[in-house]
């Protein structure tokens, strides 16, 4: 017995003198960063936008890798049971705080199986209808739902997309028919069509059919005005209660047991690929806002925005998977 002690403490001690000097290395292979939804939804603007900058500092190919599905649980759970060695990084949006709330049986926990890196910013959602819609306003559309019925799409059960229009329809107190889809692209081209009524979208997946003339924005789901739709008012502005406000974030997850060096290196480098005059020319364009916090005020922003969607789905009884 005495002999496999020893042998423990050798190895367990080896093991710990390899680990800062295995994160001091890292990376020595390509970086994939996992995106949970479709190609060409905002999340993926983001992931690509960061990627080139990733790339150059860190001297390894940083590949992003669309991974829909489920309202962008599929993705992220696959990150949940990757290697905790900073070769797998999760780019999740609001959806990520969302899921516990619309799946309480899905199989990783946010708060406990990852580690919040840094926030890439907030993003007005903004509520967009058809242009031949005959809605102008925000009042417009609670009005033809209260008098009859409506619907609205989003980007999948339990999305962020998802809970930015229950809070619209919860905020107005109307009723309508929930149209999920595998992303958020899908549900701004059966809006733009006309085939559904109307969705609350993130303004980076928004904003170019909004600036073609596409879509017709009503309202932005944030406590100010958008400096990026200066003309659009908020929910608030709009005639709806102060629970309508709900806008965006997206930022960048590790599994939890992933080295801190790496963690620290990791950081570092988004940062400065955020700060970076070009990108940040780039977010504006995207409506993307600055989001000033650390990493441990980013952990407790998501904890925080894990319960007040599920307070939401119990005050109003939305159904779950």
């Amino acid at each position: 017995m005495r002999t496999r002690s020893i042998v423990a403490a050798a190895l367990f001690g080896v093991a710990m003198t390899c680990a800062p000097a295995l994160a001091q290395n890292y990376p020595t292979k390509p970086i994939t960063l996992v995106v949970p939804f479709p190609a060409g939804g905002g999340n993926d603007a983001l992931a690509r936008l960061v990627a080139e900058k990733m790339s150059r500092a860190l001297g390894q190919q940083v590949v992003v890798e669309n991974r829909g599905g489920a309202g962008g649980t599929i993705g992220t759970g696959l990150v949940a049971k990757a290697d905790p060695d900073g070769y797998s990084i999760l780019i999740q949006a609001s959806a990520h705080s969302a899921a516990p709330a619309a799946y309480p049986n899905i199989t990783y926990d946010v708060a406990k199986d990852f580690v919040a890196i840094i926030p890439f910013g907030t993003v007005p959602n903004v509520t967009v209808v058809a242009p031949n819609s005959g809605i102008k306003k925000l009042k417009d559309l609670v009005a033809k739902a209260k008098a009859g019925s409506v619907t609205y799409g989003s980007a999948g059960v339990g999305s962020a997309t998802h809970w930015a229009a229950e809070r619209i329809r919860v905020a107005g107190g109307f009723t309508g028919i929930h149209v999920p889809f595998r992303g958020g692209p899908e549900a701004l081209t059966e809006v733009m069509t006309g085939r559904v009524d109307f969705t609350s979208m993130g303004m980076s997946s928004a904003l170019p059919l909004i600036r073609d003339g596409k879509l017709v924005a009503l309202a932005v789901s944030t406590p100010t005005r958008s400096k990026t739709l200066p003309d659009v008012p908020t929910t608030i502005e709009a005639g709806l209660p102060a629970d309508s406000v709900y806008p965006f974030f997206s930022g960048v997850y590790l599994p939890a047991k992933t080295p801190r060096d790496v963690v620290e290196k990791l950081h570092g480098e988004i940062a400065k690929a955020l700060a970076a005059p070009a990108v940040l020319e780039r977010l504006a364009t995207l409506g993307v806002e600055p989001m000033p916090l650390s990493q441990a005020q980013f952990a407790a922003f998501v904890r925080d925005d894990v319960a007040a969607n599920i307070a939401l789905v119990k005050a109003a009884k939305i159904p779950t998977q």
